[in-house]
């Protein structure tokens, strides 16, 4: 499906604190310039996993939870998207190439 160098790794802040903060592993082939900020804000709550889908979002997740992935060790917070995509990997989310 996808290998490191087709995705990326975009980083939203909607206010200060952690959970305000959305890690979202991109799709590439769907999406190569990432994700426009001000569309995701357009986007309507009630099918926002969706819409984000459809724009190229293969993983999503919020501040507070990368801070639990980076104590438990499940993520490395000096190579955030090559960990990021490894972890998608391992838990089925992408299969690589």
């Amino acid at each position: 499906m996808a290998n490191l160098n087709q995705t990326k790794l975009q980083i939203f802040e909607f206010g200060d604190s952690p959970s305000d903060l959305f890690y979202l592993l991109i799709d590439r082939k769907v999406s190569p310039d990432g994700i426009n900020p001000e569309q995701v804000k357009l986007l309507d709550p009630r099918n926002f996993d969706r819409s984000l889908r459809e724009l190229g979002c293969l993983l999503m997740f919020t501040g507070d939870e990368v801070e639990e992935l980076i104590q438990r060790e499940e993520i490395d917070p000096e190579d955030m998207h090559v960990s990021v995509f490894k972890l998608a990997v391992k838990e089925g989310v992408i299969k690589q190439d």
